[in-house]
């Protein structure tokens, strides 16, 4: 749990929805930020399992299932509960009851507008259309406002939303401050979340199946590098390839980066066969995972410390969040 002297910092929020074991791409481009906010800020980071019942409300027991593993991978990342604040979602009601009075004063118009709406319906279909999802980025905005949290680590594409938060947080401000600041307009830290390509050169995600596990055992990971597609113009050893649009040169960038150079160069030459790259490639990957495999496995093997980090966490945020959810009732006139 974090400790006093955080609250000097700059409070932080950050969250993931427990949907399965994580992957590569969620360790090179977001779990190596959280394990600098542990430094550099109050870090807050949520177990979203109420988010995730808005695309997986048909397996609760999943999402149940899937708590422990995902915080477990946190911790073999590097994230240290002891500096920061591991919380369960579902564990904090004032997260829900906070929602509901906000959602007293949100106009639908604003929660339509807002551009994964549409998109995600269109994509996922219309069984998710649903009065939870519709009203998810309210969900999320108060997942930050109950902590008063100062700033957000978003992508480009993510601002839309916390715009929407910032709206909904000036207008209660303004029918309810009375000229005081209740709840904190949450400020985007724009972050640079990499394209971390899967193994058939999509983005890595899930729903793709396309991901090389954190997870997963080194035989696996090697299995997996061998089944990546590279250039389709480089079909001989000897052929000169393209780096620039090859999966597997992409992964030699959060690997190993120093080795970038020369897979370039031998690469684009005709030196260095495709075979031969994703061998070294799931060697080094292997290596670079070793550590946090080890570490991994330590904390898998003690399912009752996951608990213990989860509901000291828990217990942290509960007791903050009751003091936003206070002032707010009583700008409301609630009691």
């Amino acid at each position: 749990m974090a400790s006093a002297a955080t609250a000097k910092r700059p409070r932080v929020m950050s969250g993931m929805r427990p949907t399965g074991n994580l992957h590569l791409g969620h360790y090179v481009g977001v779990l190596t930020q959280w394990v600098k906010y542990c430094d550099t800020a109050d870090a807050f980071f949520e177990i979203a399992d109420l988010h995730a019942l808005t695309t997986g409300f048909a397996d609760p027991q999943a999402i149940r299932d899937a708590r422990n593993s995902m915080v477990v991978d946190w911790l073999a990342a590097g994230v240290d509960p002891q500096k920061s604040t591991f919380y369960l979602q579902s564990g904090v009601p004032e997260i829900s009851e906070l929602e509901v009075l906000l959602g007293m004063i949100t106009p639908i118009s604003w929660l339509e507008r807002v551009p994964t709406f549409k998109g995600q319906i269109e994509e996922l279909g219309s069984e998710i259309a649903t009065y939870g999802f519709l009203g998810y980025p309210l969900l999320q905005l108060c997942d930050i406002a109950v902590f008063r949290g100062e700033f957000v680590p978003v992508g480009k594409d993510q601002v839309a939303h916390l715009e929407f938060a910032r709206e909904v947080v000036r207008r209660f401000n303004y029918l309810y401050g009375g000229g005081e600041t209740i709840l904190v307009e949450p400020k985007a830290m724009l972050s640079e979340f990499p394209n971390v390509p899967g193994i058939d050169g999509r983005k890595m995600s899930k729903s793709y199946d396309n991901v090389i596990l954190l997870s997963d055992d080194e035989a696996t990971t090697t299995e997996n590098v061998r089944r990546m597609v590279t250039d389709p113009l480089k079909v001989r050893r000897n052929d000169p390839g393209r780096p620039e649009i090859c999966p597997v040169f992409a992964l030699w960038k959060f690997v190993k980066p120093q080795h970038v150079g020369i897979v370039e160069r031998d690469c684009r030459s005709g030196a260095l066969g495709c075979v031969q790259d994703k061998s070294d490639l799931a060697e080094a990957l292997n290596e670079f995972l070793r550590p946090l495999r080890e570490r991994r496995a330590l904390f898998a093997a003690d399912t009752s410390q996951v608990e213990r980090i989860i509901a000291d966490g828990t217990a942290r945020a509960r007791e903050l969040a009751a003091e936003t959810l206070r002032d707010v009732k009583r700008a409301m006139k609630l009691t």
